[in-house]
């Protein structure tokens, strides 16, 4: 709406204006949405803030923009001052489940099968997280075989307590814990379900996380007790699956889906890892474990498809030294598919957050 010369600009109308501009995600306008707030007027300036439902938010450049662009063709105004800033939402409770104080979001990242790279996926999906404004934690629920220390270079770490906490490392801006922190690394923890559920449970609620967006938890290969107590444990706000191309992967990512639908958590997308290899020295594309077939398989199952990441050399050689590809080379095209595949899960978040429950 453009008002005459003769009105006198208000916060009203400027607010009207505002509502022309719709969530892609949720179909539904920012203001309606509670995003705009602090609305002052000072002809020929107008200012206002805009609150992003997540500082990873993928459309957070168009949505700015058209912000700006309604405002300008208010009568009178020259020149828009936006503020933009992001609250992530808290995922709403679901019955008999209890949240971790202080964690908005808990994330299961989960897959069929072993061997996907879940644990890669994990760690620098968590940095990228952080890096594009967040507060992560990274939780290592494979018990009997963990190895986010040694991807995120805190394997050294000795556990210490504070207030009958756990006081966890944090490296790459990340705060991380494992069982890792609790044994040798040549002593293997065979333990039998009831053991893997208490401690699952103490890493959720016994680990000073303090305020965090977003809790990673990179879940051990397959559909056991590990992600039984998980999904009993607390109100997840949803699962990724990680999967690759072929068709075995994608069979037993079918499997990890049906886990969390009679579960009732959230699907938030699948992700393909290893999707292609591109040749350094030619460019050549080689679909080495097939390509597309995770892509494919969201669509049948009609649930997101998150992104691609592709298989690279430096992606291995990073995870082993301790210094994740995100965190080492935040420009390299796997850091960026990375950054995108951070960006549409945070949207996936937001969405089943805000969501109204049919």
């Amino acid at each position: 709406m453009i008002f005459g010369k003769k009105d006198k600009l208000t916060e009203e109308q400027v607010i009207e204006a505002l509502k022309q501009v719709m969530d892609p995600d949720l179909h539904v306008d920012i203001v309606t949405l509670g995003m705009i707030s602090d609305v002052k007027i000072a002809l020929p300036k107008v200012h206002f803030k805009l609150t992003l439902t997540t500082p990873a938010c993928p459309v957070k450049e168009k949505i700015e923009q058209e912000c700006r662009d309604v405002v300008s063709k208010l009568a009178g105004v020259e020149q828009v001052e936006l503020e933009s800033t992001a609250a992530v939402t808290q995922q709403r409770k679901v019955s008999g489940r209890e949240p971790v104080a202080g964690i908005k979001n808990i994330i299961a990242v989960t897959s069929g099968k072993g061997g996907v790279g879940k644990t890669t996926v994990s760690c620098n999906l968590a940095v990228a997280l952080t890096q594009l404004g967040a507060k992560v934690g990274l939780l290592d629920a494979d018990i009997t075989a963990p190895n986010v220390p040694l991807m995120m270079s805190c394997e050294d770490y000795q556990p210490q307590g504070k207030d009958n906490k756990i006081m966890p490392p944090e490296n790459y801006g990340v705060k991380c814990m494992s069982m890792a922190f609790f044994v040798s690394k040549d002593t293997p923890v065979i333990w039998r379900g009831p053991m893997l559920d208490k401690a699952i449970r103490q890493f959720l609620r016994d680990v000073e996380w303090g305020e965090l967006d977003y809790l990673i938890v990179d879940m051990p290969p397959g559909t056991g007790d590990a992600q039984l107590t998980l999904c009993q444990a607390t109100n997840l706000s949803g699962g990724l699956i990680v999967t690759t191309p072929q068709d075995v992967a994608l069979l037993d990512g079918r499997k990890a889906l049906a886990m969390f639908q009679q579960m009732q958590v959230p699907v938030l997308g699948f992700v393909e890892n290893m999707s292609y290899f591109v040749c350094p020295n030619c460019d050549h594309q080689s679909d080495i474990f097939s390509h597309g077939g995770g892509r494919a398989l969201a669509e049948e199952l009609d649930v997101p498809f998150l992104g691609e990441i592709p298989l690279d050399l430096s992606v291995r050689k990073g995870g082993d030294a301790g210094y994740p590809i995100c965190a080492q080379e935040k420009d390299h095209p796997i850091s960026q598919a990375f950054c995108q595949l951070a960006q549409n899960l945070a949207a996936q978040v937001s969405i089943q957050a805000l969501t109204p429950v049919a």
